[in-house]
């Protein structure tokens, strides 16, 4: 006989970034933790939304099987005499074992003839089993932030409001800090009228649609795409693309509804990025474009449900988004009154890292660093001077208002002001590249400048952290190093670049003075290591074989 298990998670909205993480959990700790608790089943499902987290398993065994426990004890001479009588061994052993001498084996091995006892413990009802282990099992997930709420002692990362928990469409008898288990869930908030009566989790899915909640988390990814592109061709005008940011809307709300929206013309002439990275990062909208790709003064937002009163949704949108952008305006017209490089010293005021000094050391270090690395790779001097001015600007956009504000900017907004302050457009350029690449698969710099500029600056990161042991540990790396070094060998693969790794960073520690000379040889050496464990990996990925 073979059983349905449906449990859910009743919850106040969990963040969009947790629902993904935590599904997964669920995922492989229930395929794990079933099969250690010996409880097979045909088919294992997790669905979610902001307020809800389900396990689905199907065909899931009434019992679970019996265990069967196979001890290897003393040889077969040993533990009978001459005559077939068993030894002291042989009823120490079986005694040990919970068996009678009788129930003794006597097997074959490749070391010769030993005994062995064999014992089964009957499988209990998946009932029984069940009821013990969800409470452990939903305590387990971990989140990057948990809470208590009222007296309880769970640690969740939103308090929980319901708890379902049904096998074969009876309730199981689960309490989970102070919630018992039942049948009935939640529908949209707003939407659904009442509450929903669960059976099970074969139609779940149905069920919870019908009270406007879309469980299915591709299904609910699919619907945005599809409202937001509908909103947007009703107005003539396309999406830009963002799977990310469908990801996340995805996991905001439960029922999807596009409403388009509008801003001020006069907007637009804020650069491209700072007019998009309010809209997507801080808003969570997508922008629309005309057939050419020029930005248009509209926007879709996603809302959680249709409602009557969508002008006001509409409306009250208009309004957060035009704060925000009459915001970035004035810090845009703020910061481009004074002159890129006038910001450098400012930065002797940013502290870099306690132990490693501060910006402005740092920019000083790099720009040392890159002047070495543009001689190794044969840069002519036109380049080593572009080089030069790049390291002195990288960072002096970090203390311009716009990127205090967006700090997603940094970087773009260094390329924007460098050209506004007269500087040429290569060293523009390197400005912007010295952060490329930022995330795995992002594009690498395009100029011999940026990439120079980018592995002196990475380099010194790298060097500079492992000298005072803010080295990566399994789950810690808080200042990107595995990243920055795997950046590092992108750039010199893909350029590339003429530049040999060890005098690479024999020079980004001579940037620090004499500061590390003491353990210089031990430090490069972990240096070294820690690039070669980047670099075996990432052959690994390419389906390169490890020998």
């Amino acid at each position: 006989m073979k059983l349905d298990l449906l449990v859910e998670i009743g919850t106040e909205e969990l963040p969009a970034r947790f629902v993904d993480g935590a599904l997964g959990q669920m995922q492989e700790a229930a395929e794990k933790q079933l099969a250690d608790l010996r409880l097979t089943y045909d088919r294992l499902e997790v669905k979610g939304t902001p307020r809800r987290l389900a396990l689905l398993v199907f065909g899931l065994a009434a019992r679970q099987e019996d265990l069967v426990r196979e001890m290897k004890g003393p040889s077969a001479r040993v533990a009978f005499d001459e005559t077939g009588a068993p030894t002291k061994a042989a009823l120490g052993f079986a005694r040990g074992q919970g068996v009678s001498v009788d129930e003794l084996e006597i097997r074959e091995t490749e070391q010769g003839r030993y005994v062995f006892a064999i014992t089964r413990s009957a499988g209990r009802p998946a009932a029984d089993v069940l009821a013990e282990w969800l409470p452990g099992f939903i305590a387990g997930l971990q989140f990057p932030k948990s809470m208590r709420w009222g007296d309880g002692t769970l640690r969740f990362a939103r308090p929980v409001r319901w708890l379902v928990a049904l096998l074969d469409g009876q309730v199981l008898p689960v309490t989970l800090d102070g919630v018992a288990a039942g049948r009935i869930s939640r529908g949209h908030r707003f939407l659904a009228k009442g509450d929903v009566v669960l059976d099970g989790p074969a139609d779940y899915v149905e069920r919870m649609r019908a009270a406007y909640v879309l469980v299915d988390g591709p299904e609910r990814t699919q619907a945005v795409r599809d409202e937001v592109r509908r909103a947007a061709e009703a107005h003539g005008a396309s999406v830009l693309e963002d799977e990310d940011l469908v990801a996340e809307v995805a996991n905001l709300v439960e029922w999807p509804a596009a409403v388009v929206g509008s801003f001020d013309e006069s907007f637009l002439q804020l650069p491209r990025a700072a007019l998009i990275t309010p809209m997507r990062e801080h808003q969570r909208y997508f922008p629309l474009a005309d057939k050419a790709g020029r930005l248009l003064p509209l926007f879709v937002a996603v809302a959680n449900g249709p409602r009557e009163d969508m002008d006001v949704v509409r409306r009250g949108n208009e309004k957060v988004l035009a704060a925000r952008l009459a915001d970035a305006r004035f810090f845009y017209d703020e910061d481009r009154k004074t002159p890129l490089a006038d910001y450098v010293p400012r930065l002797k005021d940013v502290v870099f890292q306690e132990r490693l000094g501060t910006v402005y050391e740092k920019v000083e270090r790099v720009r040392a660093l890159a002047a070495s690395l543009a001689r190794m790779a044969g840069a002519d001097e036109e380049v080593a001077a572009v080089v030069d001015r790049a390291a002195y600007l990288a960072k002096a956009d970090l203390v311009t208002q716009m990127v205090y504000e967006f700090p997603e900017l940094q970087g773009v907004m260094g390329r924007e002001y460098a050209l506004l302050s007269g500087e040429g457009e290569a060293v523009a350029d390197a400005v912007f590249e010295h952060y490329l690449p930022r995330f795995a698969g992002d594009e690498l710099p395009r100029t011999l400048a940026g990439s120079i500029l980018s592995v002196a600056d990475k380099l010194d990161t790298i060097v500079g952290c492992f000298g005072v042991d803010l080295i990566p540990t399994g789950s810690q790396d808080p200042y990107a190093l595995r990243r920055q070094a795997l950046g590092v060998v992108r750039i010199v693969s893909g350029f590339p670049l003429e530049i040999h790794l060890g005098e690479a960073l024999s020079a980004a520690l001579a940037a620090f003075g004499g500061r590390f000379d003491d353990e210089a040889d031990a430090l490069l050496q972990r240096v070294m290591d820690f690039f070669a464990q980047r670099v075996r990996g990432m052959l690994l990925d390419q389906g390169v074989r490890h020998d």
